[in-house]
């Protein structure tokens, strides 16, 4: 399984349950702060199957054809060239794998107010 834009690990590591003891995760994050706290909780909580790299999700350093699972969560609608990001979720993908993707989608202009809010889109 891959994480992309991974942050502090929270969807890796429950995606770490689901791999099981033979799977592997690799959770992808551009920020070396929020990787630290990855690795960080990960040691703490002795998960083994699971390992942390910082990249961007245009630029994924995962072999191809290698991921069964693909996920990512609230990352995608942040990225500045989408096709990139899709040929590269495309691109390590097993032909029979699963992408599942979480994210904003705003039909309307979000007022200025809102955008400021950082609590609002964070949870």
């Amino acid at each position: 399984m891959v994480d992309i834009g991974c942050g502090a690990g929270m969807d890796s590591f429950l995606a770490a349950k689901f791999a099981g003891e033979s799977g592997r995760v690799v959770g992808v994050d551009m920020t070396p702060d929020m990787l630290g706290k990855a690795r960080a909780a990960a040691e703490a909580a002795n998960i083994g199957n699971i390992e942390f790299k910082e990249a961007l999700a245009e630029e994924l350093p995962v072999p191809d054809s290698w991921a069964d699972v693909v996920i990512s969560n609230g990352v995608v609608n942040l990225c500045p060239d989408k096709p990139r990001v899709f040929a590269e979720l495309l691109r390590i993908l097993k032909p029979t794998g699963r992408l599942q993707i979480a994210d904003i989608l705003v039909d309307k202009p979000v007022p200025e107010e809102a955008k400021s809010e950082i609590d609002l889109w964070t949870g």
